[in-house]
């Protein structure tokens, strides 16, 4: 979806730039172009006859101010009016939110239920749920699976919450789900857990057994907040769902998993409109910490191509050891030569941020465009492999690369598996970044800086 109208977009800058203002004439070619895009991105035709009706209606007879073009106008209509549709539209006589969060004001333990077919992602966004309430929120959780279906559910529920470092309360296949429920909240009550997820039974399609059985545990569980997960890449299937489960539940909230892997993202908008719930929180990896709160405006963003630089700065914040960075700035800063721990250090810190491609999703199109998916195939793997090599080393030769003769190499390209002209070509792009950081100590950082584009990066990844 994201390239689709980013690239539908840049074309109507270009062909509108000098004009003085959106007009009946010039709008209806920039809105087919639009609507184009939202269907091939899977969104529902409902949800695409809404939207481009108010931004036709906002978007006729506008002044453009300053120096924006018509197209640039645009741009920044269609990036307001996507946050709304995929934002909280908040309490009555407000203005809608870009966040909407999950609310947690009760006498706990606040019962939270999450609802959703078969292969949504429920059981790990359940843990990831309990992770991220537990690290950001600092609540005490407690998971428990009523999907007495599927013994292998409540197992994977078992190994995940352990994962998130939440506690787990225990179900067997010939309880009846409410009984369970009722159980786990009277022990959640007892041991004083501040919040007790409820991951409920899926199926592969919707049917009435499934609606009845978690209407009833709706009824005895009365949740403050009851969570629709969805596959964002279901597409139109996404709504036909959403459509189901919101007439079965008050619905507050959406999750959309597997968000990272949705090519077209229909679902975020179509999702939203339908249920009238506000998308929560968004699945963006598969780790235990792969869950982030859902961020109209920035989402927004994204999709047209913007990128989320907020989000590559949380991502810095929350994987980077600044310590480590502080401490490795005092090395060379003093003197120290910079060696291959350090060179190894800072790899893994970019692969803890999702590593390249991770990297890239958060950057503008125009930037993002320069670097081709074979491109970040290819310098992910030279990363595993140059981790590897350094790994292969002993202690005394990570310090001192010096030592590293014809033999040396040799048995370490044996124990990492490859070549010796990958084990020179580590230590030459090794050599090139110990060479920056001799002149960072010398007060040549803005010399280095303005070289760097002559070098390639770093002669690698």
């Amino acid at each position: 979806m994201a390239s689709a109208l980013t690239d539908r977009l840049s074309q109507l800058v270009k062909s509108l730039r000098g004009q003085a203002r959106i007009t009946e004439a010039n709008v209806q070619d920039m809105l087919r172009e639009i609507r184009m895009a939202l269907l091939e991105a899977d969104v529902a035709l409902p949800v695409v006859r809404e939207f481009i009706a108010r931004v036709k209606d906002k978007a006729l007879g506008q002044e453009v101010v300053g120096s924006l073009n018509p197209g640039q106008a645009l741009v920044g209509i269609v990036h307001k009016e996507l946050a709304a549709t995929m934002g909280d539209a908040g309490p009555a006589g407000t203005a809608s939110r870009s966040v909407a969060d999950l609310d947690l004001a009760v006498q706990p333990p606040a019962v939270i239920l999450m609802a959703g077919l078969q292969g949504a992602g429920k059981t790990t966004t359940t843990a990831k749920l309990a992770r991220h309430l537990i690290e950001r929120r600092k609540k005490k959780v407690l998971t428990v699976s009523t999907d007495v279906y599927r013994p292998a559910a409540i197992e994977q529920l078992r190994v995940v919450t352990a994962q998130a470092g939440a506690q787990w309360f225990p179900s067997e296949a010939g309880q009846s789900p409410v009984d369970i429920a009722r159980a786990a909240l009277d022990h959640a009550k007892r041991h004083y857990a501040d919040v007790l997820l409820v991951d409920t039974a899926g199926r592969l399609a919707i049917d009435q057994p499934m609606m009845d059985e978690i209407r009833a545990l709706h009824a005895a569980l009365k949740p403050v907040e009851t969570l629709f997960v969805v596959d964002a890449m279901q597409g139109q299937d996404a709504v036909n769902v959403a459509k189901a489960f919101h007439e079965a539940l008050p619905l507050t909230g959406v999750v959309l998993t597997k968000l990272d892997g949705d090519s077209r993202g229909g679902a975020a908008l179509s999702v939203r409109q339908v249920t009238g719930a506000p998308i929560k929180f968004a699945g963006t990896s598969e780790k235990i910490d792969g869950l982030e709160a859902f961020d109209a405006e920035r989402h927004a963003g994204r999709v047209l191509g913007m990128g989320d630089i907020v989000a590559l700065v949380e991502s810095v914040h929350k994987n980077v050891d600044l310590a480590a960075a502080q401490q490795l700035a005092a090395k060379v800063k003093s003197g120290d030569a910079f060696d291959l721990d350090d060179f190894a250090q800072q790899l893994g810190q970019m692969r803890k941020m999702g590593g390249l491609g991770g990297l890239i999703d958060k950057l503008p199109a125009q930037l993002a465009a320069k670097a081709g998916q074979a491109d970040l195939d290819r310098a992910e793997r030279d990363v595993r492999r140059m981790t590897g090599i350094i790994h292969s080393m002993t202690p005394q030769e990570r310090r001192k690369p010096e030592l590293l003769k014809a033999s040396r190499k040799r048995r370490i390209a044996a124990g990492a598996g490859v070549q010796v002209q990958e084990v020179n070509r580590l230590l030459n792009q090794f050599e090139q970044m110990r060479t920056m950081m001799k002149k960072m100590k010398g007060g040549g950082l803005m010399k280095m800086m303005r070289r760097m584009g002559g070098m390639g990066g770093f002669g690698g990844p």
